[in-house]
């Protein structure tokens, strides 16, 4: 939504008050190298439409993103900063401050994905200081077919809309139409009234058990399952498992000498369930020289006799496979 709103500001929609999110020919867009494809994609696209340049921070070896690499790509051409809050494929917790900070500093508009953060994290946006996130309702146990764009009240008044319809409307002739202000001139048409209602139980449950006791419930679920499997032979897990950063519970590995998908169909047959594939990351898969992982994600439901079961599966690996003479 937000990528084509800034594409039709860029056709002259919305102005004057869209005119400071128009792109030019040269200008920056920047992401990230561990980017989900949805935060990705829309951003390509937007480059091809306007002739904006697609810039990305890269990451290092231990998963985190390399911040003085970022200091000197986000710069004066710099309009648009899009990144992750947590890595789909690694668990980090990305630096958001000091994003933000590099962004403001050349008045960035910056774009929070907040999909694999808002189910284990506490979410205070307007203190992240980011301009836009995004997040959706199937992560956080919430329904498929929902989520929700927050913003700066300022900057969502300024955008024009993406997809337009009934609803979303205040006069219309057939020449033309005036649209409400957000966040309803960004909903037209009937909308996923069932699917919102079902988000609104998924956040007063979580909200319930409290985001704070959620991420002290996975940050020690995470170090076991992260140390377990460091300490399988053959196991490399994609990040360094001992870098000091904040993290959601989940790992992403490979193993020697078996496909991921063999993988997850062994640890399918023992009661696990695990994600297999590049997990709409592929660039990040490329950049530590794999097509695909297995991802083993843990919740709030997540006990540690679940982690001893998994790293007891995910041991037997290779002698099933006949690949203990691999090398991770």
């Amino acid at each position: 939504l937000v990528a084509y709103s800034i594409g039709n500001a860029t056709a002259g929609r919305g102005a004057p008050a869209s005119a400071p999110f128009a792109l030019r020919p040269g200008d920056d867009i920047v992401v990230t190298e561990a980017e989900h494809h949805a935060n990705l994609i829309p951003w390509q696209e937007l480059a091809a439409r306007t002739g904006a340049v697609l810039r990305h921070i890269p990451v290092r070896d231990d998963g985190t993103l390399d911040l003085d690499a970022a200091a000197s790509i986000i710069g004066e051409r710099t309009r648009v900063v899009a990144f992750s809050h947590v890595s789909n494929v690694l668990g980090i917790v990305n630096p958001v401050t000091e994003i933000v900070a590099l962004a403001k500093a050349v008045g960035a508009l910056t774009v929070m994905d907040a999909c694999q953060s808002a189910p284990h994290l506490a979410l205070d946006l307007p203190a992240l200081g980011v301009d836009l996130a995004a997040f959706s309702g199937h992560k956080m146990l919430g329904p498929y077919g929902v989520g929700a764009l927050y913003g700066r009240t300022e900057v969502l008044e300024a955008l024009p809309p993406f997809l337009t319809g009934g609803s979303m409307v205040t006069t219309v002739t057939l020449d033309e139409a005036g649209f409400l202000p957000a966040p309803q001139k960004f909903e037209g048409g009937t909308q996923p009234v069932s699917q919102a209602i079902g988000l609104a139980a998924a956040a007063r449950y979580l909200d319930a058990i409290g985001m704070d006791a959620v991420h002290a419930h996975e940050r020690v679920i995470g170090r076991r399952l992260l140390t377990g499997l460091d300490a399988i032979d053959g196991v490399r897990v994609l990040g360094d498992p001992g870098a000091d950063v904040d993290r959601i519970g989940l790992a992403s590995f490979d193993v020697a000498g078996v496909h991921a998908h063999d993988v997850g169909q062994f640890l399918d047959s023992r009661g696990i369930a695990v994600r297999v594939g590049h997990h709409c990351a592929k660039p990040l898969h490329a950049r530590f020289g794999l097509t695909a992982s297995v991802r083993a994600s843990a919740s709030v439901f997540t006990t540690d006799d679940d982690i001893d079961r998994f790293l007891d599966a995910v041991s037997g690996v290779r002698a099933y496979f006949g690949a203990e003479g691999a090398t991770a």
